[in-house]
């Protein structure tokens, strides 16, 4: 039974906190969603999301949009075809619209 068995108990050490489960207290992994702007409209948020979560906004119209946030979490302006994402930092309820056609409305449910 020579010197491998020290060796043996840290490789099977190393090996079960490589591929062992994660800590009760991790946080849940990130989530990502898209919101469509098509003919001067948001697509349905998603619902169920959360902090942490991210969001990409996707511009199919010929126009200029903004997704801007009433509380200023966020405001993103996108040229027509054009896309980004962003990272949900809060909870709550927030509602956006666009800067340019104020009558392009959503809201995101966001819990933590």
């Amino acid at each position: 039974m020579g010197g491998g068995t020290p060796v043996l108990r840290l490789l099977a050490m190393i090996l079960g906190a490589v591929l062992g489960a994660a800590p009760a207290s991790a946080a849940p992994r990130a989530k990502s969603y898209v919101v469509t702007i098509q003919q001067m409209a948001f697509a349905r948020p998603p619902a169920n999301v959360h902090v942490g979560d991210r969001i990409e906004w996707v511009n199919a119209d010929l126009f200029v949009h903004s997704a801007t946030a009433a509380d200023g979490s966020f405001d993103v302006e996108l040229k027509p075809k054009a896309r980004t994402t962003i990272v949900l930092r809060k909870a709550g309820t927030i509602p956006f619209a666009c800067r340019y056609h104020p009558g392009m409305k959503g809201s995101l449910v966001v819990a933590k």
